[in-house]
């Protein structure tokens, strides 16, 4: 679908950087572990509660994660859950962290903030020391206010609105809001895909506000003329024709879709049907648009989106995360699924650069982690020599992705 004079700028424009360095001491990196397996937790899409009692006897690290593994947004959560098991699994094969074993739990927040944060007290009486979570936006933010009121470290595999990390007890292993919508902006003007773009945005999530404002801060100086923009709430995200129409006669070149995939699908179908044919546009929130049920995925064929992770890469420790993941779940990993296995490697890495022990509160784990998470560097399967910054956003170089032939591949 691109011009084949864009095809150079497209591969120099692979990847870049979302924010400032931080150290580079504590250099880790999440293994290609062995084949050996212990016992996983409840199936995906299960609240996989365990009997545990709600204090750690030091025995064991407690981890507890958090998303929605039922409603619209699951496969974000199921992969996530996944993503963890298999890092868990890894892990304790190994050893453990400092010869600790790890236990896992995973509650379902069904992408609702309250229930999510139901979910986080759950943990809190199970004894959860960390929490990998939550992974949707809005229960993150909610979320994020009770862990902090109780200094607990929180690592989100993919809660991208700026305040899911406002404190500093929390940090992010994805991309920020703001940093999607910059970068979309530049890599859209940069490769001179288009000069007029219409914009379809979720007005009642932070998620899709913040980086819509972000690329239409950044759309002018790239040469960029919004000449459509249409916004739609949750309680209204069923009826695309509108939108699809205004931007069909505004002569829009491409459509951006800072928003999630199961709204997407919807949009791309309403393009089929109004025989509209822009390039798009979208963000991480595509991941899993092939997924969708009764979606012909055929209409997702050349959208392009941003994302830390593609399944098919030569990389030795993606094929070796891959491999395992469609072994034991019959599919082929998302990027939501390898942001929470780099998650659970992330947590080691801190645990033990801060020497914390399994008998420590979870306060106490939480002070010494803040500390190490601004020194260690990470190489794991969504990037390399990622490190964090005290804000708790992560240096990290994302891809620039497209689907081809029903898979995603880096441009």
């Amino acid at each position: 679908m691109k011009k084949k004079a864009l095809s150079l700028l497209l591969a120099c424009a692979m990847t870049f950087s979302l924010a400032a360095c931080g150290g580079n001491s504590g250099d880790t990196q999440a293994p290609a572990a062995g084949n050996e397996e212990t016992e996983a937790p409840a199936e995906s899409g299960d609240d996989a509660e365990t009997e545990a009692p709600a204090a750690s006897d030091g025995s064991v690290f407690k981890i507890g994660g958090i998303g929605p593994t039922t409603g619209g947004a699951s496969a974000y959560g199921i992969a996530v859950q996944r993503g963890m098991e298999i890092a868990v699994e890894e892990i304790n094969a190994a050893g453990g962290i400092g010869g600790v074993q790890i236990e896992l739990n995973f509650q379902d927040d069904e992408h609702d903030p309250e229930k999510s944060v139901n979910a986080y007290n759950t943990l809190k009486d199970w004894g959860m020391q960390v929490l990998v979570g939550s992974v949707t936006s809005n229960p993150c933010i909610a979320v994020a206010e009770q862990s902090y009121n109780d200094n607990m470290f929180q690592l989100t595999p993919s809660g991208t609105a700026v305040k899911c990390v406002q404190y500093d007890n929390a940090f992010r292993m994805c991309f920020s809001d703001p940093n999607q919508g910059l970068e979309s902006a530049k890599y859209i003007g940069e490769n001179s895909l288009a000069t007029k773009v219409a914009v379809i945005y979720d007005s009642s999530d932070p998620y899709s506000v913040g980086i819509y404002e972000a690329f239409r801060a950044e759309a002018g100086n790239q040469n960029i003329e919004i000449v459509s923009d249409a916004a739609f709430t949750a309680d209204n995200k069923t009826d695309f024709s509108t939108a699809v129409q205004g931007a069909k006669n505004a002569g829009a070149e491409l459509l951006y879709m800072p928003f999630y995939y199961t709204e997407a699908s919807l949009v791309l179908a309403e393009c089929s049907k109004q025989s509209y044919a822009p390039l798009f546009f979208g963000v991480d929130g595509m991941d899993g648009i092939l997924s969708v049920e009764n979606f012909d995925a055929s209409l997702a064929e050349n959208l392009m989106y941003m994302a830390p992770f593609v399944p098919n890469s030569d990389d030795e420790l993606v094929k070796s995360f891959v491999t395992k993941y469609q072994e034991k779940y019959s599919e082929v990993p998302n990027q939501f699924a390898a942001d929470a296995y780099d998650c659970v490697y992330v947590v080691k890495a801190a645990m033990e650069e801060a020497g914390v022990t399994a008998d420590m509160d979870a306060s106490a784990i939480c002070d010494a982690m803040k500390t190490a998470m601004t020194t260690i560097t990470f190489d794991g399967i969504t990037g390399k020599g990622i490190s964090w910054e005290a804000s708790g956003e992560p240096n990290k170089a994302p891809l620039i992705v497209q689907i081809k032939g029903g898979e995603g591949v880096a441009l």
